[in-house]
């Protein structure tokens, strides 16, 4: 774990899967790539897993993190051919996951956005309690993070491991961090026209349930601006849906075809093996 805390990196699944297409999870908040553990062995059917996990006391801008998630994939693709790859990105990550995706399209078959936070100004409340939260003393963050819970997920929907996963994944963020990411979803902003330019297919996906963003408005937003784009509203979930032990976003994948075939996979790879 040390070096999580030196500078954004990969985890990856103790199940290694080269031959399979890459799929890069980006997470929430938290940075910690863990809360998609529940996910994991779905996913696992048909990729070789990362998720992104950004230090703690991460203070870089929009455009470092941009640089280190590419410089992360690029460096995987050097270790296993030119497979294709996934990008998610949820709620955090789904702003991520757009600067990422703006900055080098090419790079991507498909891509996923969930509870994308991009919405963070459409709660002008939200908005404007985040530029007071230096007011809060540090012990309460803890406190707050517990209060904030049934804001964040359909706590009904969980099991109690993952309650608790999310819940310390919450805590395990210092004030100045979470002050920090506050002020980045504050700036978020990308072009329409830049996302237009974005034409690989596009899975979004909104908790109908998101007690804490407006994300079924922002998926109908992105869905109007992106060419070729597909929109999912999960009528139970709330913010962190994927922790929902209903939620299998694997089965949401097939069930939207939004996987290639093997035929098509073993194509894409043999062409990128040529290349080389």
């Amino acid at each position: 774990m040390l070096e999580v805390e030196l500078k954004p990196c990969f985890l990856t699944p103790k199940r290694i899967q080269p031959e399979y297409p890459l799929f890069v999870y980006l997470p929430g908040m938290d940075g910690t790539g863990q809360l998609l553990r529940s996910q994991t062995a779905g996913l696992e059917l048909g990729f070789d897993v990362r998720c992104l996990a950004i230090p703690r006391q991460d203070l870089t801008t929009w455009d470092v993190l941009t640089n280190n998630v590419l410089d992360l994939i690029h460096a995987e693709l050097e270790k296993s051919s030119q497979r294709p790859v996934y990008l998610c990105g949820e709620s955090f990550g789904g702003c991520l996951a757009m600067k990422v995706a703006i900055q080098a399209p090419q790079l991507f078959k498909r891509i996923i956005l969930i509870n994308p936070a991009s919405s963070f100004k459409l709660r002008p409340w939200l908005n404007w309690a985040s530029q007071l939260t230096y007011l809060v003393h540090p012990c309460l963050y803890e406190v707050g993070a517990l209060g904030l819970l049934p804001f964040l997920a359909s706590l009904q929907r969980m099991t109690r491991s993952d309650r608790q996963e999310l819940l310390k994944s919450m805590r395990s963020v210092p004030p100045e961090t979470v002050l920090w990411r506050l002020s980045l979803l504050r700036e978020f902003h990308v072009e329409d026209e830049q996302l237009r330019r974005l034409s690989q297919p596009i899975l979004l996906l909104a908790g109908v349930q998101d007690r804490l963003l407006p994300s079924v408005d922002e998926v109908r937003r992105l869905a109007n601006i992106l060419p070729n784009s597909k929109m999912l509203l999960l009528p139970h979930s709330g913010h962190a849906c994927l922790l929902e032990s209903d939620t299998n976003l694997y089965k949401i994948m097939q069930n939207y075809n939004f996987l290639e075939s093997n035929a098509e996979v073993m194509q894409a790879v043999e062409a990128g093996n040529k290349v080389r």
